[in-house]
């Protein structure tokens, strides 16, 4: 685990050097987290933008600079929330189906079954298995920007990989 203190104490000086440096250490984690819970690189693109100006006005709040990396996926975490919440209200029509113009998500997987039972999953589930697949973040990481116990992130995520096995392995025998 990368100690961000001396940087956190500096850019909440005001040294934007420093905050642009622990930046660099997270951004890939921050999009392809974005990516894989949004599903679309404009979203994602958005959500990474807010959460850094976010991050860079309340950096002076952030009492335990050791623990930066967590606090950035917490505001990404509500940031992704909110534009999953949009995509509710904006995109459903009266009969709760989305419109002809909603945005395409042009996130891709190499195996379209996969990427069909990931969709599937409610937005907690795919930020949870993102962040642990993609972002490398251990249950307790994940446990404390999600508001949950390690134990019940662990059994999520045991639960995720369980059903998309089930699905996957049920969608492959009934192709046969």
């Amino acid at each position: 685990m990368t100690d961000f203190s001396a940087d956190v104490r500096l850019a909440a000086e005001g040294d934007t050097s420093a905050f642009a440096r622990l930046y660099e250490l997270v951004y890939k984690d921050l999009y392809h987290i974005a990516l894989y819970s949004l599903r679309s690189t404009h979203d994602a693109c958005d959500a990474v933008s807010d959460t850094v100006l976010d991050a860079f006005e309340a950096i002076g709040s952030l009492r335990q600079p050791e623990a930066f990396r967590s606090w950035i996926m917490r505001i990404l975490s509500a940031k992704i929330k909110q534009r999953q919440r949009e995509y509710f209200t904006e995109t459903q029509d009266i009969d709760g189906l989305p419109p002809e113009d909603a945005p395409e998500t042009d996130f891709s997987f190499e195996d379209i079954e996969l990427r069909d039972a990931v969709d599937r999953l409610d937005p907690q589930s795919r930020l949870i298995l993102s962040m642990s697949v993609l972002g490398g973040y251990t249950s307790s990481e994940i446990a404390e920007v999600c508001g949950s116990s390690p134990s019940t992130v662990r059994s999520r995520l045991t639960r995720i990989r369980r059903t998309l096995r089930l699905e996957l392995s049920e969608k492959r025998r009934d192709d046969t």
